[in-house]
């Protein structure tokens, strides 16, 4: 059990007396959950494909403590520290997605994905907590200094993001980065007029998508026409829930893991709802639920432009990934390979999440003048 002094100024000290302690209690509980999803979904996974049994777990678990310590410092940073961390983080994730044209793995159609010293690794997964907190800075920056070309800046920083995964392409990952970017611009003060235009575009992206892009117009017509194409991981998932019902078959009783190929990862929520039921999926989505109602509730408290934009983006960049990866599994949209944070097994994912975590955190950190006024 952690214990400090209310007088300890310390370093550590500073930081437990002024971290939203239920926050973080949040991120622990998902981390854990994650685990025990872990040890309930990759051993079949490693026994399919001819590895050792406890392969995808022993790595998930090589993860933990650099994720624990990803939120920990990055937790501990001051705002102008955070920017600046933000704004490094961006460009290295970009150069890296840039390398993946050239050196990165096709899967699916798509090149996301680029293997540094043995280390298989997605870069726009943390380009986008960057970009959130980037957007943040400069949409606040131009508040403080008129003069200053904020709007312009956060618009260039977008684009050029966006540019590069649509030649990847990823467009699930498109559209959440361009939600949450209008979200943080509307937050700001954003003329209807323009987010109309935005719409409109997104809408035109999405249809030329579906035409020019193979992989897109299969999803989408197998989630419209259930004729067309090949359900078997949908439909293996549908029925996995069905199996679980209210309490589930019990762990590492479910089937589903035998055939699903991303059982431990992007239809790991099936695996939960088999395996633990009803109530423990329920569990789940309100954890999710609860980091993104009440960080967003608490982050509409601040008088900081910097901190209520950093913050709305960051969260909805969790709650929307989230919100995809169990739709998905659910089939209430077409199926879109993205993690849920914290639970779905990958070491690039958790560590991306684990970034998003810490800077939630930072962000949320009480000042001391605060503190000391809540004395009296």
């Amino acid at each position: 059990m952690i214990s400090f002094s209310r007088t300890d100024e310390s370093l550590l000290g500073n930081w437990w007396w002024t971290i939203d302690r239920v926050m973080l209690l949040s991120f622990v509980l998902l981390i854990a959950i994650g685990v025990l999803m872990a040890a309930a979904a990759t051993p079949m996974v490693a026994n399919r494909i001819g590895l050792d049994e406890f392969y995808f777990l022993k790595r998930h678990l090589f993860y933990i403590v650099p994720s624990l310590c990803t939120i920990f410092i990055v937790s501990m940073m001051k705002f102008e520290h955070l920017k600046k961390f933000s704004l490094i983080l961006f460009f290295a994730a970009m150069f890296l997605t840039l390398l993946t044209f050239f050196f990165g793995t096709e899967i699916k159609g798509a090149r996301r994905w680029i293997s540094i010293f043995g280390f298989s690794m997605q870069p726009s997964e943390f380009a986008k907590p960057a970009l959130a907190v980037i957007t943040a800075w400069m949409l606040s920056e131009q508040q403080k200094y008129p003069e200053f070309k904020g709007k312009f800046l956060a618009t260039l920083f977008y684009f050029s993001f966006v540019a590069l995964l649509i030649f990847q392409p990823d467009v699930g990952m498109v559209l959440l980065t361009t939600a949450v970017w209008l979200g943080q611009l509307f937050i700001n003060g954003f003329p209807i007029i323009y987010a109309i235009i935005m719409g409109i575009a997104g809408l035109g992206g999405l249809i030329l998508a579906y035409f020019f892009l193979p992989h897109v117009t299969a999803r989408i017509d197998k989630f419209l026409n259930p004729a067309v194409g090949d359900h078997y991981q949908i439909n293996r998932s549908l029925e996995a829930f069905a199996n679980g019902g209210l309490f589930g078959v019990g762990p590492g009783e479910g089937i589903i893991k035998k055939h699903l190929p991303d059982a431990h990862a992007d239809f790991v929520f099936a695996v939960v709802g088999e395996e633990f039921g009803f109530f423990i999926c329920a569990l789940i989505v309100f954890l999710i639920g609860f980091v993104v109602v009440y960080g967003m509730l608490k982050a509409l408290k601040e008088t900081d432009l910097f901190s209520i934009l950093a913050s709305v983006g960051l969260l909805a960049q969790f709650g929307l990934q989230s919100f995809v990866n169990i739709a998905s599994a659910l089939h209430l949209i077409p199926t879109k390979g993205m993690t849920l944070p914290f639970i779905s097994y990958g070491g690039s994912s958790m560590l991306a999440t684990s970034i998003t975590a810490g800077l939630i955190l930072a962000l949320g950190r009480k000042k001391i003048g605060d503190e000391e006024a809540g004395k009296h």
